[in-house]
């Protein structure tokens, strides 16, 4: 499955996070932008959440989905040119 970033121009609002100082020095050290990373980081993980709930919340229709092709096949086979 591909994750797709999507840039939303929104207004940023100050944030106290805590972090590991040996990780923080080294990202600094490096040339890191820590909030950068750090929104980064937790943009990939509400993705990873949201595509979990909605596999979840869509669980149901999936499975009925997949049985019925697994029982009658593909609806349109017979229009496949392949």
């Amino acid at each position: 499955m591909t994750v797709r970033s999507v840039r939303v121009a929104a207004t940023k609002r100050p944030t106290n996070v805590s972090l590991r100082s040996d990780l923080i020095e080294e990202a600094r050290q490096l040339d890191i932008n820590v909030s950068e990373a750090c929104e980064r980081g937790l943009s990939e993980e509400v993705a990873r959440a949201r595509r979990e709930r909605w596999l979840e919340e869509n669980r149901a229709a999936i499975e009925a989905s997949n049985a019925y092709v697994e029982k009658h096949g593909l609806p349109l086979a017979r229009y496949r040119m392949f």
